[in-house]
């Protein structure tokens, strides 16, 4: 659905992104007891999930574990479990988003698709008016949860727009060429070194850092047991076909007639026959109401204790780009223990009471306290 009719009541809040982190903090605002509220998005429920890779897989695994109250890393609620849903413990993202529409069909959560949101005007009342190709809408809060799949980086040096990103395959069976090379290595880069040389091609990791070396036992900085296992599967073959090479800091990529040269700040030339496929990562979708954030020196929003924007109070923020001091919440699992956090934010913002949402913390579900987080595994 394009656009809306005019509005005679303003929305308490509006979500914008109808992924994991938009439906579940919809859910989560429906359990506060919100009626004036709704989720919208350009294309529609998981789109993100939908685009990727056809080979690609979740790597945090599912398990219905919601009956002794430990819930399945890949819910977006306590009451559901994709393993039990989808029957798989690594949803691929097309399954993935047959889960997060069964979320939406349950629980009746007002999604509206064909929306895409051109700009988020405070206004002076301390609500806001966002602007969309169909219409204004007028809300008191508003919940940014549009992700960052969508939204990759794709000129991060020169010559940049002649390599592929990994957020552009549509399946990995349809790269050409034998020698591909990717540049970046954590999950991305690693999840398509695996699925090109499950097709018997050599394939060069180049990484900055090396994360396949860290020591972090948070996979937020460190490679998945799944993308290991893998990983060993291809090593125990008869040959290897993986090679990852640390410590390369690209500097531009260029067009030969034999293909393409990358090279270093070592000066040194990486040449293969096939275009090379950046793993790079993703701008995210916050750029695109950047003047409402303060930004930290990585590049992410700052937000303050409640995942609100310090400058424009009344945003939050909500998804993969979420970060608090040093703790990364990229993962759904991560994300998602804030969403009660926000709506108990937005229940008082709006002088609502807030006790339904104490089922939350009773399924570890309600982290407002992050001085418990940080700690690294001992063995």
């Amino acid at each position: 659905m394009a656009g809306f009719k005019s509005r005679t009541k303003e929305l308490q809040c509006l979500v914008v992104g109808a992924g994991a982190a938009g439906i579940g903090m919809g859910k989560t605002l429906k359990d506060l007891g919100l009626k004036r509220f709704e989720i919208v998005d350009r294309f529609g429920v998981g789109a993100s999930f939908k685009r990727w890779p056809k080979e690609m897989r979740f790597i945090t695994p599912s398990f219905p574990s919601n009956s002794i109250r430990m819930v399945d890393l890949n819910s977006i609620t306590f009451d559901s479990s994709p393993a039990f849903t989808l029957e798989t413990e690594h949803p691929t993202g097309a399954r993935y988003a047959q889960y997060l529409e069964a979320i939406v069909a349950h629980h009746q959560l007002p999604v509206r698709d064909g929306v895409t949101v051109n700009a988020i005007q405070p206004r002076g009342d301390g609500g806001f008016d966002v602007l969309t190709d169909g219409d204004t809408i007028r809300t008191r809060t508003v919940v940014w949860a549009a992700g960052e799949f969508q939204y990759p980086n794709l000129r991060p040096f020169p010559g940049a727009q002649l390599c592929l990103h990994n957020s552009r395959v549509r399946s990995w069976k349809k790269i050409e060429g034998d020698d591909p090379i990717i540049i970046g290595g954590y999950e991305s880069g690693m999840d398509a070194a695996i699925h090109l040389s499950r097709q018997g091609k050599f394939v060069r990791v180049l990484d900055k850092k090396g994360c396949w070396d860290s020591q972090e036992s948070d996979p937020s900085g460190t490679l998945s047991p799944f993308t290991w296992d893998r990983l060993h599967d291809v090593e125990d073959g008869n040959e290897e076909l993986i090679e990852l090479c640390d410590g390369v800091s690209v500097t531009r990529v260029e067009r030969t007639a034999d293909g393409y040269v990358i090279y270093d700040t070592k000066k040194r030339e990486w040449k293969t026959a096939c275009r090379p496929i950046l793993a790079t990562g993703f701008s995210g979708s916050t750029r695109l109401i950047a003047d409402l954030f303060e930004w930290r020196d990585d590049g992410f929003p700052l937000v303050n204790e409640l995942d609100e924007s310090t400058i424009a109070p009344g945003l939050y923020l909500s998804g993969p780009m979420l970060r608090h001091d040093n703790y990364v919440f990229c993962f759904i699992y991560k994300y998602r223990q804030r969403f009660a956090v926000v709506a108990q934010a937005i229940g008082e913002r709006l002088e609502i009471d807030t006790n339904s949402l104490e089922e939350y913390r009773n399924y570890g579900m309600f982290l407002d306290d992050l001085s418990c987080c940080g700690d690294e595994c001992v063995c």
